[in-house]
């Protein structure tokens, strides 16, 4: 499992394309619209991962996904939702962007052993 802390501003895919060399083998890859890119979904197709993001609503050619698939992406949500219930995570008590990794890090440990 890879963690990545990005600043708020940065869109979901550029992080995630920071994360690509290190994705497991799959089929498929789940991600919501701040994951739909061009760029992205071509390296996803490159590695052999069809991806299942739905479109942005002001894209001029949207592209195509399996909503069925999609439907499953409310366990990722899931685990987001099992983080917030560690107060010091949902308040982001920590300053220091190493210490809130570190702490997101022992509580998705805590849940995974859960």
């Amino acid at each position: 499992m890879r963690l990545l802390l990005t600043e708020g501003q940065q869109s979901d895919h550029k992080g995630a394309a920071t994360l690509l060399p290190d994705l497991p083998a799959a089929t498929e890859m789940l991600g919501d619209k701040g994951y739909d890119s061009d760029a992205y979904r071509a390296a996803l197709i490159e590695r052999g991962i069809t991806p299942c993001i739905p479109p942005r609503a002001k894209r001029k050619h949207p592209a195509t996904y399996c909503k069925t698939l999609y439907k499953q992406r409310h366990k990722v949500e899931n685990m987001f939702a099992k983080l917030k219930d560690w107060r010091r995570i949902a308040m982001r008590f920590d300053r220091c962007a190493h210490a809130f990794l570190s702490a997101i890090q022992i509580a998705a440990i805590v849940i995974f052993w859960i």
